[in-house]
């Protein structure tokens, strides 16, 4: 119910009516003046009632009268009287109807009162009711009441002091409430304040409203006062107490802040008056010092006053709390100040009290910002926070110290003792104290540092600063402080520090950052920056702060005993960390993120990082010139022991010990890196560092994945953990592991300092590992591997210098076990990276695939195999894994597979060979055609590797294998080809550089076959005999198979760089090859004797290689030649035929031949679309390997389905297929022909050439085998086909050559049996015939072919009759001795004499010549060549040795052949001489003629003694034929013939006729050996010629007259002499062949004397008539003659001269004689 409203009006009018009432009855006796103003005050009050509707308002006005009778009451000093009025007057000022004058009648009255010290509280309760229910007391009524209150309160009695001291906190309080609400109601009206002027009146303060004014002049005096002034303004003040001064000071700062901030008076008074009196009476602490209050001092300085003290301290709380802005400079003394009364040589309440006051400001991080912001950042000014903060750190490092100086309160610092006072102490305070468990003593939380105990007691809850003995107002004398209690607040006041600042701190980066969160997605593209001044703010704070508080935690968390401290000191440590990282302050989060890990680890443990780390920061905090160490051993001896294990060092050391605080600090650490991780940077390496260490003592060892689980040291002393720390280490484990997975959630930086930070930790480990078999540690490469596992969404930024590291550094230690880490965790992340999830998917971000993919590659240099193998072994689960999805990660994968090194050992090669078959098995199809042609490299690398020869083998089939998918998959292959080849073309040009691809012109699907062809051309020529011939059969296979897809560009490129290349290196190889013998092929295999050199074994390559390409010449002939260069190609392949013809190892000479054969379609080839198998085993070439698409038969074409052959066509256009037969001869060209007789010329003339120089026992160094010649031989007349029409004299004395050589050449003894008939029978050599073969060939092509061949005729007589020379005069090889072959010795025992050379028989071979001469020559006598050449003149020329030497031939057919021949070529070549005889151009034939029938006719040579006569007889025949010859067709055409050549024929005849006989006859044969027969037919031949009846020319005439004349002039001589002898001889008698002789003359006569008879008369002349006469006279005289056989020819010959002795009557015939 309100004072206003009518029942109350109506109440308050009744209860009036009634006091007066009872006044007047009180007073009715005593004081009637008093009881008629009662009186008379009721008529008013029932007036004024009665008479107005506002009756508060008129009593108000009429209040001094209303008022009067109760004043008068209170002066009559009656106490019930004074009693009842104070009330009715309270009543009146309850319901605010006191006038402004009656409140200063009633102050009068009361002033009264308290002089006469009546009613002392009921006074004050009056001056209290009337100052707060109305504000109608101004000014100096006022002031006399809060006076009368102070006098009040310096009564005797307590009670009305303390309810005084009451009162005048209440009036103070109410005096300055009056001027806030004066304010508030004028608030609007904004009046210009006039500039304070510093007037010294302090009265006037002309410019304040009356409230104000008022508060402002007790504000005033109150100071006057406390600084004991007289006051201006409360008059008649009689005493006052400077506490109870400072007290009500501080009421009116602490409640009213705002009137001194926003008026400038107040300003002001606080400026000039509370100030100074602060800094005044703070001025005996300040000088005071503890024990130096000797008499030295010239004046006794005075003590500090506790009560005063303490209330200037509180006073100072406000100020700085409220009027910081105001009063910064006071407030830097004040602070300073506060500062030097922590010191320690100020008296302990006084520190206590002060730290107290520190406290109270640790809790409120706005001022100490603003401290910051005043002092620290202004340049010249006192760095206050920070020496807020230090002196905190002083403080408490001193309290460690102090105690032990002799300080009373550390006597008893033996810990029972103090720990059970402190206990006590705690309790008393409510702290935990001794309570806790049981009653038993349980160890109180404390600090202990060097044998200093400080128990720690709950002086505050977290964030306020409660004060004990700030709050102490009631005392007098300084409290003994407990000990511990400042140590304490101090601990608190760090803590509430720490936790204020940080927070406030981080509340405003939070709300920073969303500010800017907004900002961003209104206009995203602004890049805003934030004002940098609350920053700079923030981190001068922490700079200011960090080196105190660091000290000062560090040295609490070495001392503390208490789990709950320490993990407060830890947090604190841990917040400011975290803070300073946000900041981006990197020394102090790095000190204090050390400070953490030091306490982490064993005491002096040995950490580089730490140690390195704590000299960086080595600010000494010294506490009067005594350093303090941060970290020391002090408090080992207070903790429980949890471990034991090995430090991680180089050498080995003890062990070390981890207690329970070190696992705490651990699990902060853990906490910091788990929380804070993205503000750590660089201090990741001293966290992770520090982990790897306790990790390592704790003997955690990594696991699958990088998680560390416990496990036992390998070596050295094992690790001992206790139960407790065995149940944490999971936990710890644990911990660790989501360390490194939550750093999922840290930002790109700080994942790139947490990988730098591992990165270089396992560098360290990695020194550490080097030279030691000791267990590596492996936590670095553990975390980066678990990091690298959860961070796989953004893998990208850290993969480079993750796996860098891993590459460079772990895989290649020389430990083991580290080595074996290091891959694992670059193929784990690999092998994760590829099966994760990426968005986009892989497939569409082909970079990042590479850049997973490309450490695989890189593991590929380490040398170690071991690794190695986990690369590929890791290759080999990827392509079962993702082979389908590699695309274009396949290079990588290929680059692995194939990165194989012959010295890497054969298990490397076979799991990379594994995976290489995998490969072609499975992946072809699903990978980019691009790749193929690495595959090919790879599977090419295979092959050459050297380690094991089946995989070599293997890799050969795997390439055929592909080599088929090629062909099956051609079309699809080419497209995607050309795709990529248009998208890099198009790179290329925008680059403006050339393509750069191998054999680029070519397409590109002809360029994968061309890198298959150059692949298996490497394989060819590799050193092992089985590879070289599987990889030469596999290609030759392969071309032969698929060529046919090649665009016919691209056979040029075949033909040169890989066919004509292989044939280089391989001739190059095999004319360098070794002819050592090889012992066996390893193992116990044996090799053929034809193949135990590596010479033997090239050789093979080479046949295979050289008989491959042929192959290929021949059955592409047709795409070949339109190649532009074909004709150049022929040359090369020519070329090489011809090296290897002339190869020094007949299998390869031979094999060329075959080859020369096969191109130039002498063996013909089975069509192309069969493989020419049977062509080459004919040749003795070894088959290769069979198409596999169908086994193809002598001539069976592969059974291809027609889109085949049609895919084929339209593939490469008509040009592949096949020309009709006819057009067969338009695609050959002469020039290529000619090319090929070249390369046989100079085959031939290499091969047959002898060797120069050396005799006989000098080995000639290759002598060609027989075979081989009769191939060189065999490849003419094929070859002659195509040159004929150009084929020249030239060519043919070129042929002629090399014929003749080939058939000079011997054999070897040891070959002879082999290729020589048996010595009696005549049989030609292969050879021989060949050679024969090839002349019959051209004479054949001569024959047919137009006139001007014939010119050739002649030299082919020429050959031939060379060869036919060869029956008497074997050829001579060179100067080499060759044995007769029936000489040569068969013997296979002398095998290390060189071989023998058997010179071949080579009658057979003559004879036969011969006989191919006199055909040839029955052919062709007419020609004009043969007759301008003297064919006729060289055959008998020729003819004349075997005829001459008769008997003396090697074979006695040779003579009887060259007779028959000589009669069948005279027989056809006479008539032709004849004709010709007047040209004159056989003239010289008659001589060479003549001297062959005489060196015939009378040989030198004289029959064998074995001779039968039948022989004999038969041999005698022949010579008869001879003359019957001469009879019939020379003689009779003499006229043709030169003269004295029948002179010749005349006197060879003579001598036939007359003497042709044997000296050695037995008489018994002479008869028959006398050669009677010839020499009738010698005779008669003569006399047919002598008496010709025909003379038709005077020649012929001449030819019988000179015949008989010899005739006659012979048997004249022989007679004679007979006669002579025969006289001389006596009784002897004569020789046999004279006495054979003569009877022949005798003979010859008689013959003579018929032939005359049968003559006509007139043929015969005169002198011939006188020489037959002339006979008779000697006939006569032989007539004495003693043997009978002489006288019975006698008779003979005499008997016909009868005739002649009448002379005949001449008859006149035609008018002659």
């Amino acid at each position: 119910m309100s004072t206003s409203s009518p029942e109350a009006v109506k109440k308050l009018l009744e209860n009036m009516q009634t006091d007066l009432r009872s006044l007047s009855m009180e007073c009715k006796k005593k004081f009637p003046p008093v009881k008629e103003a009662a009186e008379s005050g009721i008529v008013k009050i029932k007036t004024i009632a009665a008479r107005n509707s506002d009756i508060l308002a008129t009593l108000k006005e009429n209040s001094s009268e209303v008022v009067q009778p109760f004043l008068m009451g209170c002066g009559t000093k009656e106490p019930k009287i004074t009693q009842l009025c104070l009330a009715a007057i309270q009543r009146l000022m309850s319901h605010e109807v006191v006038s402004e004058a009656a409140a200063g009648n009633i102050i009068n009255m009361l002033w009264q009162l308290m002089e006469n010290g009546l009613e002392e509280l009921k006074l004050l309760q009056t001056v209290l009711v009337l100052l707060t229910t109305n504000t109608v007391v101004h000014d100096q009524v006022l002031s006399k009441a809060i006076v009368l209150c102070f006098r009040l309160h310096f009564t005797k009695d307590n009670i009305t002091n303390n309810t005084a001291a009451a009162t005048v906190r209440q009036v103070v309080t109410v005096v300055f409430e009056r001027m806030v609400a004066e304010d508030e109601r004028f608030k609007d009206i904004v009046d210009q304040p006039l500039p304070v002027q510093g007037n010294t009146n302090r009265r006037s303060v002309s410019t304040l409203r009356p409230s104000a004014k008022d508060a402002y002049m007790l504000f005033q005096d109150l100071c006057q006062l406390v600084n004991a002034d007289a006051p201006y303004w409360l008059v008649g003040m009689t005493e006052m107490t400077r506490t109870f001064g400072l007290e009500l000071l501080e009421s009116v700062l602490n409640d009213f802040p705002r009137v001194f901030l926003q008026h400038q008076e107040f300003s002001f008074l606080l400026k000039e008056r509370v100030c100074p009196l602060v800094i005044k009476l703070f001025s005996p602490n300040i000088k005071f010092r503890q024990g130096n209050s000797s008499a030295a001092s010239p004046a006794p300085a005075e003590k500090p006053y506790f009560p005063i003290c303490m209330r200037l301290l509180r006073v100072v709380s406000v100020l700085i709390k409220h009027f910081y802005s105001l009063l910064v400079t006071e407030c830097e003394i004040f602070l300073s100040l506060l500062v030097k009364f922590l010191d320690g040589e100020k008296p302990q309440w006084l520190r206590a009290v002060a730290v107290e006051s520190v406290h109270r400001l640790c809790v409120q991080p706005h001022l100490l910002r603003s401290f910051c912001l005043s002092y620290d950042m202004k340049q010249h000014s006192t760095k206050v926070f920070r020496d807020i903060v230090n002196a905190l750190g002083s403080f408490i490092q001193s309290l460690f110290i102090v105690l032990n100086t002799g300080n009373p309160a550390a006597t008893n610092t033996s810990t029972g003792g103090s720990g059970a006072q402190g206990a006590a102490q705690g309790a008393a305070q409510g702290g935990p104290g001794a309570g806790g468990q049981g009653g038993s003593l349980t160890t109180q939380a404390a600090f202990e540092y060097r044998g200093t105990w400080i128990p720690l007691m709950t002086v505050s809850v977290q964030g306020s600063a409660k004060a004990t003995y700030l709050e102490m107002l009631d005392k007098v004398e300084p409290p003994s402080i407990p000990e511990g209690y400042a140590m304490s607040v101090a601990f608190s006041a760090l803590l509430d520090l720490v936790r204020g600042i940080t927070s406030m701190i981080e509340r405003a980066l939070a709300k920073e950052e969303e500010e800017a969160a907004v900002r961003r997605e209104a206009n995203p593209d602004q890049n805003t920056q934030l004002e940098p001044g609350a920053h700079l703010v923030w981190e001068e704070m922490v700079s200011a702060c960090w080196c105190g508080l660091l000290a000062a935690l560090s040295l609490l968390l070495d001392a503390s005993t208490d789990e709950t401290a320490t993990e407060s000191i830890l947090k604190a440590e841990l917040t400011v960390a975290a803070l300073c990282g946000r900041l981006g302050l990197v020394t102090p989060r790095d000190a204090f993120i050390t400070a953490i890990c030091k306490a982490s680890l064993p005491p002096h443990y040995a950490l580089t990082v730490l140690s390195s780390n704590t000299a960086n920061l080595n600010k000494a905090y010294s506490i009067q010139g005594q350093s303090v160490q941060i970290i020391s051993s002090s408090s080992e001896s207070h903790q429980q022991v949890v471990a034991v294990g090995q430090p991680l060092s180089v050498q080995p050391q003890g062990t070390v010990v981890l207690t329970a605080k070190n696992i705490q600090c651990m699990r902060t650490l853990l906490n910091l890196a788990h929380c804070h991780g993205v503000v750590l940077g660089t201090s990741w390496q001293l966290v992770l560092a520090t982990l790897q260490h306790l990790v390592w003592i704790l003997g955690l060892k990594p696991g699958v994945g990088g998680a560390l689980k416990p496990g036992r040291a390998v070596e050295g002393p094992s690790t001992v953990l206790t139960t407790a720390v065995m149940t944490d280490l999971p936990v710890i484990s644990n911990i660790l592991s989501r360390l490194f997975e939550s750093s999922q959630y840290l930002d790109d930086v700080s994942l790139h300092h947490l990988i730098n930070a591992l990165c270089s930790l396992s560098l360290e480990a990695v020194e550490m590992a080097y030279g030691t078999n000791k267990e590596p540690s492996l936590f670095a490469v553990a975390k980066l591997l678990e990091t690298g596992l959860v961070n796989m969404d953004r893998i990208e930024i850290l993969w480079r210098p993750l796996t860098g590291h891993l590459l460079e550094k772990v895989c290649q230690h020389p430990n083991a076990r580290m080595r074996e880490w290091g891959a694992e965790a670059v193929t784990s992340l690999i092998k994760a990276g590829l099966a994760y999830k990426h968005n986009p998917p892989l497939a569409q971000n082909q970079r990042l695939q590479l850049l997973l993919l490309n450490p695989l590659k890189e593991l590929s240099n380490v040398l170690h195999a071991d690794i190695r193998q986990k690369q590929l072994e890791s290759v080999l689960q990827i392509l079962q894994s993702q082979g389908d999805s590699l695309g274009p990660g396949w290079p990588l994968v290929l680059g692995v597979i194939g990165a194989i090194r012959n010295d890497q050992g054969e298990s490397l090669i076979r799991t990379a060979f594994q995976c290489l078959q995998l490969v072609v098995t499975d992946f072809l199809p699903t990978m980019p055609c691009a790749c193929l042609q690495i595959v090919v490299d790879v599977a090419g690398s295979f092959g050459l590797q050297n380690q094991e020869l089946n995989i070599s083998l293997t890799s050969i089939g795997l390439l055929w294998n592909i080599s088929d998918y090629f062909f099956q998959r051609g079309e699809a292959i080419t497209q995607e080809l050309e795709r990529e080849e248009a998208a890099l073309q198009k790179q290329a040009q925008e680059k403006g550089e050339p393509l750069n691809r191998p054999f680029h012109p070519a397409p590109p699907f002809d360029c994968l076959w061309l890198c298959l062809y150059a692949k298996l051309g490497q394989l060819c020529v590799d050193p092992r005999p089985a590879v070289r011939k599987s990889a030469g059969q596999t290609m030759f296979s392969t071309i032969a198979a698929h060529g046919t897809l090649l665009q016919q560009p691209t056979w040029h490129i075949v033909v040169w760089k890989v066919l004509f290349h292989l044939l280089d290196c391989v001739r190059k190889s095999s004319s360098t090859a070794d002819k050592e013998k090889i012992e066996s092929g390893g193992g116990n295999i044996l090799i053929h004797h034809s193949r135990d050199t590596a010479e033997k074994q090239w050789a093979e390559t080479w046949v295979l290689t050289l008989a491959g390409v042929a192959r290929i010449f021949n059955t592409r002939r047709y795409l070949l030649q339109q190649l532009g260069d074909y004709f150049k190609a022929w040359e090369v392949l020519l070329d090489h035929i011809q090296s290897a013809a002339l190869s020094k190892n007949s299998e390869v000479s031979l094999a060329a031949l075959k080859s020369f054969q096969e191109i130039l379609q002498i063996a013909t080839p089975i069509k192309d679309s069969a493989m020419p198998t049977d062509a080459l085993a004919a040749m003795g070439v070894p088959p290769v390997l069979i198409d596999p698409l169908s086994s193809p038969g002598p001539g069976r074409p592969l059974l291809r389905s027609d889109s085949m052959l049609e895919r084929l066509t339209s593939y490469n256009g008509a040009e592949l297929q096949a020309p009709p037969p006819g057009e067969e001869s338009a695609l050959e060209d002469a020039a290529l022909w000619w090319s090929a007789w070249n390369t046989w010329y100079r085959t031939g003339t290499d091969s047959t050439r002898p060797p120069s120089g050396g005799t006989g026992t000098d080995r000639p160094s290759f002598i060609p085998s027989q075979p081989f010649l009769t191939a060189l031989v065999q490849i003419f007349p094929a070859l002659y086909q195509h040159i004929k029409t150009g084929f020249s004299m030239e060519d043919l004395r070129k042929l002629g050559v090399i014929l003749h050589g080939a058939v000079s050449i011997p054999i070897s003894s040891d070959a002879s049996p082999f290729i020589l008939p048996s010595y009696t029978e005549a049989v030609l050599t292969s050879l021989q015939e060949a050679v024969l073969t090839a002349l019959d060939v051209l004479q054949k092509a001569i024959c047919v072919g137009p006139e001007n061949l014939q010119v050739m005729y002649p030299a082919i007589f020429e050959q031939l009759l060379l060869f036919v020379e060869f029956s008497c005069k074997p050829p001579q090889y060179g100067k080499m001795e060759t044995k007769h072959v029936a000489n040569a010795k068969y013997n296979q025992i002398q095998l290390f004499t060189p071989a023998e050379w058997v010179a071949l028989n080579y009658v057979p071979f003559a004879e036969r010549s011969l006989e191919v001469v006199v055909d040839l020559y029955h052919k062709t006598a007419c020609h004009k060549a043969v007759i301008n050449e003297k064919v006729l003149q060289n055959i008998i020329k020729t003819l004349r040795m075997p005829l001459g030497l008769k008997y003396g031939c090697p074979s006695e057919s040779t003579w009887k052949l060259a007779v028959s021949s000589l009669l069948k070529v005279l027989s056809t070549g006479l008539p032709v001489a004849r004709q010709h005889a007047s040209s004159r151009k056989f003239d010289t034939m008659w001589p060479e003629l003549a001297n062959a029938f005489k060196d015939f006719l009378f040989t030198k040579s004289t029959p064998p003694d074995n001779v039968s006569i039948q022989e004999f007889q038969k041999n005698e025949s022949i010579d008869v034929e001879v003359v019957q010859l001469i009879s019939t067709e020379i003689l009779p055409f003499a006229i043709f013939i030169p003269k004295d050549f029948v002179g010749q024929i005349m006197a060879m005849l003579n001598k036939g006729s007359i003497h042709s006989q044997s000296s050695s006859f037995t008489e018994a044969e002479v008869d028959v050996r006398m050669r009677e027969e010839f020499s009738k037919v010698c005779f008669e031949t003569l006399l047919q010629f002598s008496f010709s009846n025909k003379v038709s020319t005077p020649q012929e005439g001449y030819i019988s007259r000179m015949a008989l004349s010899v005739l006659l002039k012979r048997s004249q001589d022989v007679l004679r002499r007979y006669v002579d002898d025969e006289r001389l001889s006596g009784r002897c008698p004569l020789p046999r062949q004279q006495v054979t002789e003569i009877i022949f003359v005798l003979k010859a006569i008689s013959t003579l004397m018929d032939s005359l008879k049968k003559t006509q008369p007139e043929n015969v002349d005169g002198t011939t008539w006188a020489q037959v006469i002339a006979l008779y006279p000697t006939l006569v005289e032989c007539i004495t003659c003693s043997s009978s056989e002489v006288s019975s020819a006698l008779k003979e010959a005499m008997g016909p001269f009868k005739d002649f002795m009448q002379p005949p009557v001449s008859r006149v015939q035609n008018g002659e004689s």
